[in-house]
């Protein structure tokens, strides 16, 4: 960036950079309080020193609302870039991220995410922590699967998952009443899916967990070790309504079909408290091409409900 920009545009608000062959961005950006978006798309960012030392303390890191780094060569996410907390949108596609930081829910006023066109294998379940989140575009990637903590994104609208990895959808991604649109094009879980019905015994301190939880044993955190309270806040409600129990960390995965829209079948992941809850029309031994028999009328009308619009081709 020219030396002297500060000095000759103190009340800088937009600055467009894209694709002037960057390689880095000099301490002058730290100089314009007033900047709120910087736009620095299709260069050539991502080596060390690539951005400015200090960005996170500097009046800009209160005052940039809009970020787009898109089609540039950075492996990782910025660390520095974390203690932006105004922003509102950041723009990382088309790079050569390996991964998505935990520490991305510090950004607690994102509302736009798009990190499409790169090499992410997983999605870590901490940026389900991002309350203001809109619009999530992942698409483009490696991923093999959508951590359920995502059904917490409770502000999502948009979620674009296509060309990836996947072979099913977590069973808790209906709990995203106000998504209206789910990309899901160009992903295996129409064809394939997982076929493993595996169930490791319950440990004994899951066994005791279960009984407190099902019969409501009351309890004070007075009452027992903190790591014991900890765990029973843990408990996760079995889906089979006709159950009632819940679980820990030993369960039983089970592909069920959904119908979303009235013509496509999408594979969801249910976690089971055990293999009683099972029904042996849905179980994971299915072939591709068949349509569950266990999947209710009304549990698919719901959620052709919620997903008002599903992009599969």
């Amino acid at each position: 960036l020219p030396a002297g920009l500060s000095q000759w545009f103190p009340a800088l608000e937009v600055l467009d950079v894209s694709g002037t062959g960057l390689t880095e961005m000099g301490t002058e950006l730290l100089s314009l309080p007033c900047l709120h978006t910087l736009l620095a798309k299709n260069n050539r960012l991502g080596g060390p020193g690539s951005l400015p030392k200090g960005l996170g303390q500097a009046p800009l890191a209160r005052s940039l609302r809009v970020l787009n780094l898109s089609g540039n060569r950075f492996s990782e996410v910025p660390p520095v870039l974390l203690q932006l907390r105004g922003l509102r949108s950041l723009s990382l596609g088309g790079n050569r991220l390996q991964g998505i930081p935990p520490d991305i829910q510090e950004l607690h006023s994102l509302e736009f995410l798009y990190l499409g066109g790169n090499f992410i294998t997983a999605i870590p379940p901490e940026l389900a922590k991002l309350p203001s989140l809109r619009y999530l575009v992942l698409c483009d990637n490696k991923i093999q699967s959508i951590p359920p903590q995502l059904a917490q994104l409770h502000s999502l609208r948009s979620l674009s998952l296509h060309n990836n990895l996947l072979t099913y959808l977590p069973r808790e991604i209906l709990n995203l009443v106000h998504l209206d649109e789910l990309s899901l094009r160009g992903n295996p879980l129409v064809v394939r899916f997982v076929r493993d019905l595996t169930y490791n015994p319950p440990s004994l301190q899951e066994l005791a967990g279960r009984t407190v939880k099902t019969r409501n044993i009351p309890y004070t955190p007075s009452d027992l070790p903190e790591s014991l309270v900890r765990y029973l806040s843990l408990a996760s409600n079995c889906p089979n309504p006709k159950c009632g129990g819940v679980y820990f960390d030993s369960c039983v995965r089970q592909i069920k079909f959904v119908d979303f829209c009235g013509k496509y079948r999408l594979p969801l992941m249910h976690y089971l408290c055990s293999p009683e809850c099972s029904s042996p029309f849905s179980s994971a031994s299915q072939s591709s091409t068949s349509q569950s028999e266990s999947d209710s009328e009304d549990e698919a009308s719901v959620a052709a409900h919620r997903m008002q619009k599903v992009l599969l081709g």
